[in-house]
């Protein structure tokens, strides 16, 4: 994104600021994987909507008149092992930046920075080594009262960052279309490509090269690829399994593309065509799918739309036996978590479980324009279930997209992937 995107976050957050307050955001850090090898670096998500910057250890302190920066420091020996460091200079240039320093000087200047600001907003949890640190200092600044200075009395969470988050800009919506393009032709290819017998970790590579071929980082999330009865699991990412001959497989997996993910899930048989007992699953499923984007309106609560989907798939399940009694009874006795034991979707944009609140005061939040929001109902049959007919059992379908809020006409992003049982066995032919 261009520089000026950047700079013009950092101000709204400062004009949102009142004298005495000071916001601490800190960049992530290098994460050891074994021994001295690192994992993959990704930046962390609030860091960079304000930054764009993707180097680690950076801290950027904001009060509502001044704004300042601590990165690394040029070091030519460092940089030919890990690459051309930006710089304090750099930094404050690209930010438009009252002050920037090195990150060596940010122990002698902490305590200048929270002197006599009456509350700290930091997002603590992140790190309890720097949590402790900070409340320490704080509790040292406050012994100097009779001097006239102290720290912060209060320290928030600055939840209005992840208010601004929700709500996405049009080039954030770019992006989002970019990461959806690419994760429609990693489900696509694995629509054309999948045969009986292979694992699902071959699925895992096929998709994971296609989206870095295409671009993007990777995978916004573990890749889920869960054949047969290993669809049932919720959160399945072992993908060790071999692939049966009347298996469904379901695939949960989403590019993500310059820090904003896709979060899509398809169920296509491993076969040529689906068995009946999936089909029947499946077409349920779709159908509380389509309902419930159709509920993905401006001003409609978040929570309405579960509701109504919820609704859809018990009376579904009535009448095909697996449910018995009057429908409102069971709803309110929640005999339907058997089958379906998860909400309807989720906020969506820099992290796949994005930011923001859903109940404000103990209401469910209304939806508003440019909030992007997954929908996906799914249906889990239990392999051990005595009760459930056997040629269910293992049955696992969750249908997923990813809807942006546009008053009354809700936009798929993903409506480029399959979903229709007739396009799915087109591409399996």
């Amino acid at each position: 994104m261009d520089q000026s995107i950047f700079r013009k976050r950092i101000r709204s957050v400062q004009n949102l600021l009142k004298e005495g307050e000071v916001l601490l955001l800190f960049a992530a850090n290098l994460k050891i994987r074994n021994r001295d090898v690192e994992y993959k670096f990704r930046q962390d998500s609030d860091y960079y909507y304000l930054t764009g910057i993707e180097e680690e250890d950076g801290i950027l302190t904001l009060r509502r008149n001044h704004s300042a920066h601590f990165a690394l420091p040029k070091d030519k020996e460092r940089e030919i092992w890990t690459g051309i460091r930006l710089g304090k200079e750099e930094i404050g240039r690209r930010l438009e930046l009252d002050d920037s320093f090195d990150l060596s000087d940010w122990n002698s200047r902490i305590c200048e920075i929270l002197t006599n600001q009456f509350t700290l907003y930091h997002f603590f949890g992140k790190d309890r080594e720097r949590d402790t640190k900070l409340l320490d200092l704080i509790s040292t600044l406050n012994l100097r009262l009779r001097e006239g200075k102290f720290g912060p009395q209060r320290w928030e969470i600055p939840n209005f960052l992840h208010e601004m988050r929700m709500i996405k800009s049009p080039e954030e919506i770019e992006k989002l279309k970019e990461a959806s393009e690419i994760t429609a032709a990693g489900h696509k290819r694995l629509m054309r490509e999948t045969r009986p017998l292979m694992f699902e970790f071959e699925l895992e590579a096929i998709l994971e090269s296609e989206y870095l071929r295409l671009g993007a980082w990777g995978g916004g999330y573990g890749h889920i690829v869960a054949a047969g009865k290993n669809a049932t699991i919720l959160h399945y990412t072992s993908n060790r399994a071999r692939i049966g001959e009347t298996d469904a497989i379901l695939v949960d997996s989403g590019a993500e593309k310059d820090y904003y993910t896709a979060d899509v899930t398809r169920v296509f048989p491993a076969g040529k065509k689906f068995t009946s007992e999936q089909k029947t699953i499946y077409e349920l499923v779709l159908l509380a799918q389509k309902e419930a984007i159709a509920n993905t309106k401006s001003g409609v609560e978040f929570n309405f739309v579960h509701e109504k989907t919820v609704r859809t798939l018990a009376s579904g399940l009535k009448d095909l036996g697996f449910l018995k009694g009057e429908l409102s009874e069971l709803i309110e006795r929640g005999e339907f978590r058997r089958f379906y034991m998860h909400r309807t979707g989720h906020y969506l944009g820099m992290d796949v479980h994005d930011v923001g609140r859903y109940f404000e005061n103990g209401k469910s939040k209304p939806m508003q324009n440019g909030l992007v929001v997954t929908v996906e109902p799914g249906l889990y049959f239990d392999p051990s279930d005595e009760s459930i007919p056997e040629r269910f059992r293992g049955i696992g379908v969750r249908i997923e997209d990813d809807v942006l809020v546009n008053g009354e006409t809700p936009i798929v992003l993903t409506s480029g992937i399959p979903k229709e049982i007739g396009e799915i066995e087109a591409l399996r032919d």
